[in-house]
């Protein structure tokens, strides 16, 4: 609440500083964030590094068995997904992100860059260095980021419940310590296992639409209490009580 309060602040002292120097939005911008600013429409086509930011955001919003590239580019699988963040949110879904679309980025984002609903602490459990795990630590952190983003897209399509994290990132060392696989997405920082309400088929099934290469769940040998998600590159599935 009070990360809200402090940004809705620091929203009206910008749009007030605006009015006094008589600053008019453009068609191509939106009003200044503090984690990241867009500073032009962007649409098919179009590449750089407020692409792969974009790409990051809108990951989530993708169709079953979809792994969106970040990769720095505006193809015809990011239009898709921006169209669907869009329509998630009540926009004119075309696939084209401008001021409007870019507005409702900036709510739904603390000046971490880390999404309103969910934050670095609950993604790492481990230690608050980031380091030890099968990446650098930097790397690790920017993982657990773009998890954040598909599981605040996930949290919305289900009906903006909680969802809850029992574990995240992982150095070496936890890993061994709760037995976790050698080669575990949670070494990488891709990784959150989910808990609580929704049940945890729910929650497998409704990750299957939000950009998650690896689902874990109920059926799965040491996953009848949780579900696992992460973000590999390649889709393996696997919660056979839930269907999957």
């Amino acid at each position: 609440m009070l990360r809200r309060t402090v940004r809705l602040i620091l929203s009206i002292v910008m749009i007030a500083a605006a009015g006094v120097v008589g600053t008019i939005a453009t068609a191509g911008t939106a009003q200044a964030d503090s984690c990241y600013t867009f500073n032009r429409t962007l649409s098919e086509g179009m590449s750089g590094a407020d692409v792969t930011q974009l790409q990051i955001r809108v990951a989530g919003h993708v169709t079953s068995g979809e792994i969106l590239a970040v990769d720095g580019n505006f193809g015809p699988r990011t239009k898709a997904a921006v169209a669907k963040f869009q329509s998630a949110y009540g926009l004119a879904s075309d696939g084209v992100a401008g001021p409007n679309t870019f507005s409702k980025i900036y709510s739904l984002q603390d000046a971490d860059c880390t999404p309103i609903h969910f934050t670095y602490a609950e993604l790492n459990k481990c230690n608050s260095t980031w380091s030890g795990g099968a990446v650098s630590a930097a790397t690790a952190k920017e993982n657990a980021k773009r998890t954040m983003w598909k599981l605040e897209a996930m949290r919305h399509a289900l009906g903006d419940v909680s969802i809850n994290i029992s574990s995240g990132f992982r150095s070496t060392s936890c890993n061994s310590a709760v037995g976790g696989a050698s080669n575990s997405q949670h070494l990488y920082g891709t990784a959150a296992d989910l808990v609580g309400s929704p049940s945890f088929c729910r929650l497998a099934q409704q990750a299957r639409t939000h950009g998650f290469g690896g689902i874990l769940g109920p059926g799965y040998p040491g996953h009848n209490d949780h579900t696992h998600v992460d973000g590999r590159s390649s889709r393996y599935w696997s919660a056979p009580s839930c269907g999957i």
